[in-house]
């Protein structure tokens, strides 16, 4: 890492989410849905970006590989964890836990094999956990927000709808892609 330059476009996107997740958790905290909303929409922005610059700069880093990663554990754990509290945001403490757990549980098998040199990125199914789970934490923030703007309830239901099923299907990939990573690092590891 010694050779690797720290401060590049890539990782200074990374590094933002961390304060960007200290306005969202208070955004949310304070119900204010349409800040947390814009605030959320940027960070995620950020996640895109910071991977797709670092390819395209060819900036690609340990550093960045290993902060990203974390950074974005921080970014929708902790907005779960927020929400739990949120009237009507249809996320249990269970459910947070199950999305910490999961998170906490790989980050500590990508340590172990990475000590071991072997390289133990995210995979597709980690991608589209981590997708499903932003596209869950959007649909929570806006049907928050449309509730305090007095959207009629008919366009509230369907809504809620789709955020219940994207809350869902964000918790299959959650456990599905942790029991993935899982096998992956039990066979690696033999």
């Amino acid at each position: 890492m010694s050779n690797e330059r720290i401060w590049t476009i890539p990782n200074i996107l990374t590094l933002l989410r961390l304060p960007l997740s200290v306005v969202l958790f208070a955004f949310i905290a304070c119900e204010w849905w349409m800040w947390a909303l814009i605030v959320f929409a940027v960070g995620s922005l950020t996640d895109w970006a910071d991977g797709y610059l670092a390819r395209k700069l060819n900036q690609q880093s340990d550093l960045g590989r290993n902060l990203d990663p974390l950074l974005d554990k921080v970014w929708t754990g902790g907005a779960f964890i927020f929400l739990i509290v949120a009237p009507k945001s249809g996320i249990h403490a269970w459910m947070a836990t199950v999305v910490v757990g999961r998170e906490m549980l790989i980050t500590g098998l990508r340590g172990m094999m990475e000590t071991k040199g072997v390289k133990f990125g995210a995979d597709w199914f980690g991608k589209l956990k981590t997708v499903l789970q932003m596209a869950a934490i959007i649909a929570i923030l806006v049907v928050l927000w449309l509730r305090t703007q007095g959207w009629a309830e008919g366009g509230i239901t369907f809504l809620f709808a789709v955020q219940t099923t994207l809350i869902y299907l964000m918790l299959a990939a959650t456990i599905g892609s942790g029991l993935q990573y899982i096998v992956k690092a039990a066979r690696q590891y033999r």
